[in-house]
């Protein structure tokens, strides 16, 4: 597969999926009433069920680098944050490893967290390698970014680069819900090992349905873009399917709207904190 279809792009499969979130409405205004400190909305259930639903499948976000297709040890998913939301206001992109949480309220306090030592910092280092590498003529950006997409492609990046790098993740999310925007359809970027774009689209009322208050029902539309070379369509078809099933009935699937203890945080210690390429394994590769 990696020599038929070379390209993250050429090797996308784009798939839409439309979701009832009543039950998760009540989940989330539940859960935000048993923890005022600790606000969540649909975005924070339908990363939970990516985390879930990837656990159940991990062949599901595989990646390619060198002509070989890699398992990747560790769920990590990456999403924009914009430091204000209005116009001009630049983003900041969070990367974060998501299977090491005990449970959901783990989850969330830890992206809390993330978000704001991000949102602390005025320059990332991608920030001040990019403002460094524009410093330099053209031609000589064209020389130094060939020579990291050749060492991307092989594999060959070092891990003090990668693990600081978003565009290395299980999962790359935009969360279109929190600028009141349609779900899209996304490339995949060729740079990086991101198996899977995933783009969240603002709820809607349902035909019918109250547009507030207890009876309000709302659909919201969830679009994958997916490198069908990390796994065949059945598995991304039963990952989608789990993650679906859990914003659905997030309750049924094991989230409980219960009062958290600050600083009830805990974490599982994972047996390696390796990022994806230096710590994955050769599953398969071509001839």
């Amino acid at each position: 597969m990696p020599y038929l279809m070379r390209g993250r792009n050429e090797s996308t499969v784009y798939f839409a999926q439309e979701i009832s979130i009543a039950k998760a409405d009540e989940f989330i205004s539940a859960w935000n009433q048993a923890n005022p400190m600790l606000r969540v909305d649909i975005f924070h259930v339908a990363v939970w069920g990516l985390r879930d639903a990837l656990e159940r499948n991990p062949t599901a976000h595989r990646f390619v680098a060198g002509g070989r297709v890699y398992d990747r040890k560790g769920i990590w998913f990456s999403y924009a944050v914009k430091r204000k939301l209005e116009q001009g206001a630049p983003f900041v992109v969070v990367k974060r490893r998501f299977d090491t949480d005990a449970d959901f309220g783990a989850m969330v306090e830890g992206m809390q967290a993330e978000q704001a030592q991000t949102l602390e910092v005025e320059d990332s280092t991608i920030d001040k390698e990019v403002r460094l590498l524009m410093k330099f003529p053209g031609f000589i950006r064209r020389l130094l970014m060939a020579g990291v997409r050749v060492a991307d492609r092989m594999g060959m990046l070092p891990r003090s680069y990668i693990e600081r790098d978003p565009m290395f993740a299980s999962a790359f999310f935009a969360n279109m819900a929190s600028f009141g925007m349609p779900a899209v359809y996304h490339h995949l970027y060729e740079y990086g090992t991101a198996t899977i774009f995933v783009s969240i689209g603002r709820p809607v009322a349902e035909p019918g349905s109250p547009t507030s208050g207890p009876d309000r029902r709302r659909t919201m539309t969830i679009k994958y873009a997916y490198d069908e070379r990390a796994e065949d369509g059945l598995v991304a078809w039963f990952t989608c399917r789990r993650v679906k099933q859990i914003l659905e009935d997030p309750v049924a699937h094991g989230l409980v709207a219960a009062p958290r203890a600050a600083g009830a945080v805990t974490e599982v210690t994972p047996e390696s904190e390796d990022t994806p390429i230096a710590s994955a394994a050769v599953v398969e590769s071509s001839p």
